[in-house]
C-alpha cells in the first residue's frame, strides 16, 4: 500500500510542474494568425460604420430640426409684417374717417363765408353776417370738445400762454395778461395751440 502511493505521487509531479508552466505569465502567446487580423479588422470597420452611420443620423435629425425652425421663424415674421400692415392701414382709415367727420361739420361754414363773398350788402351787413359765421364756428368747436383758452384778466401761465410781449399797466396785476393777440385752443386739457397774448409789466407792484 505504500509503494503505490510513492507511484503516484512520483506520477502526478511532472503534471503539476508542466500545469505551472502553461499558468506562467511570461509564457510568449503565439501571434495571431491571417484569418484572425482579417477578422479583426472587419469588426473594427464595422464599429467604426456603425459610428459614423450614428453620426449621419443624427446630424441628419439636427438638420431636420433646424429647418423646422427656419420655416417656422419665417412664418412668424410673416404674420407679424402682415399684422403690422394691417394695423397701419387700421390707423389711416380712422384718420381719413376723422379728418373726414370734421370736415363734413365745417363745409356749411365755408359755404356761407362764400355766399358772404358774393353779397352785395353794406360794411354793416358783411359784418353782421361775418360774426354768424364766427359763431357757427364756436358751435362746431364745441361740439368737437374744442375749448378756447382763457387769456384777458387771467395769470400768465405758460404751458397756455405764448408771450408776444409786455405792456407797462399800473392798474393790473404784474404778470396778468392784458392783451389778446391770437386766440389759444384746447380739446379738455390737451393744447392745441397755444395764446399768442401780451403780458401786463406793473412797475409799482415790483418795486414793492
Amino acid at each position: 500500500m505504500w509503494k503505490q502511493k510513492t507511484q503516484l505521487t512520483e506520477v502526478d509531479a511532472p503534471e503539476l510542474e508542466e500545469r505551472e508552466v502553461r499558468l506562467d505569465p511570461s509564457t510568449e502567446l503565439p501571434a495571431p494568425t491571417a484569418e484572425e487580423e482579417l477578422e479583426a479588422d472587419s469588426g473594427a470597420q464595422a464599429e467604426a460604420r456603425g459610428t459614423a452611420e450614428g453620426t449621419q443620423t443624427e446630424f441628419e435629425q439636427l438638420k431636420a430640426e433646424r429647418d423646422r425652425l427656419l420655416d417656422r421663424l419665417a412664418r412668424l415674421q410673416a404674420e407679424f409684417e402682415n399684422a403690422r400692415k394691417r394695423a397701419e392701414r387700421e390707423r389711416n382709415e380712422f384718420r381719413e374717417f376723422v379728418t373726414g367727420s370734421v370736415v363734413e361739420q365745417f363745409l356749411p361754414v365755408v359755404d356761407n363765408f362764400e355766399l358772404a363773398l358774393k353779397s352785395d350788402g353794406s360794411a354793416a351787413q358783411l359784418r353782421s353776417g361775418v360774426s354768424l359765421i364766427v359763431k357757427q364756428m364756436e358751435e362746431i368747436l364745441e361740439k368737437m370738445q374744442v375749448k378756447v383758452v382763457p387769456t384777458v384778466g387771467e395769470v400768465f401761465d405758460p404751458r397756455f400762454h405764448e408771450a408776444l410781449g409786455t405792456v407797462e399797466r399800473e392798474d393790473l396785476p404784474d404778470q396778468q395778461v392784458a392783451e389778446e393777440v391770437r386766440r389759444g385752443y384746447k380739446i379738455r386739457e390737451r393744447l392745441v395751440r397755444p395764446a399768442l397774448v401780451r403780458v401786463a409789466h406793473n412797475p409799482k407792484q415790483v418795486s414793492e
